[in-house]
């Protein structure tokens, strides 16, 4: 796993309390094509600068977590795929969205070649690169979303204890009893929702808090 080239931050130091909205990227971010690599091939989906617009807002740390075997696989290159990030981040800057951290994981088990072919923690369905998130960021995973348009994303999500893992169906019928939609609109009126909910309930808690110490402190 390797974070494309941000600074170094320090970890938040004492508990985690921050929140991520975790993007797989090709099937999320962009239409899946199939090993995409160059910029003419990138197309965002629709509702995507929407959906990381409505997680800003309601502070949440935008984190790309994606599988690149194409590397591995020697299909393009680091450098490539670099370039490409950077001008996908270029283009989420133009609509006033930071993409806080972006993770890839080069590995394959089988196909990769050379020094790429081997079985990585950091491979989706396995938790690495949310782990590491987590750590680099200070992130509160129970308190954070994930989004990805297949199982391994949602099975990484599961063992890293991301409380809501949604997937995203664009072909087919979504599950009506799983965290499954079949836009990203959809998408970002449930994080609207959901945020409203937990903010509401968040006040309550306090002012009934407030209330209690107070008739404590008359006692």
């Amino acid at each position: 796993m390797q974070a494309s080239e941000f600074p170094a931050r320090p970890v938040t130091p004492g508990a985690p309390h921050r929140k991520a909205l975790f993007l797989d990227r090709d099937g999320v971010i962009n239409v899946e094509k199939n090993y995409v690599y160059r910029i003419e091939d990138f197309e965002f989906l629709p509702g995507i600068f929407d959906l990381c617009t409505i997680a800003k807002q309601r502070g949440f740390l935008l984190v790309v977590i994606t599988n690149q075997a194409g590397i591995g696989r020697d299909y393009y290159s680091e450098a490539d795929f670099q370039r490409l990030t950077d001008w996908m981040l270029e283009e989420f800057q133009a609509h006033d969205i930071k993409i806080d951290r972006v993770y890839h994981c080069p590995y394959h088990p089988t196909a990769g070649i050379g020094e790429y072919r081997r079985d990585s923690f950091h491979r989706k369905p396995n938790p690495g690169m949310i782990l590491s998130a987590r750590d680099e960021l200070g992130l509160d995973l129970s308190i954070s979303v994930l989004v990805g348009d297949k199982d391994t994303d949602i099975q990484a999500g599961i063992a890293a204890g991301v409380k809501n893992n949604i997937k995203l169906v664009t072909s087919g019928e979504p599950d009506p009893g799983r965290l499954e939609f079949a836009t990203l609109q959809a998408i970002g009126g449930w994080l609207v929702l959901t945020s409203t909910f937990c903010n509401r309930s968040g006040s309550q808690q306090a002012t009934s808090e407030s209330d209690t110490s107070m008739d404590k402190g008359e006692k």
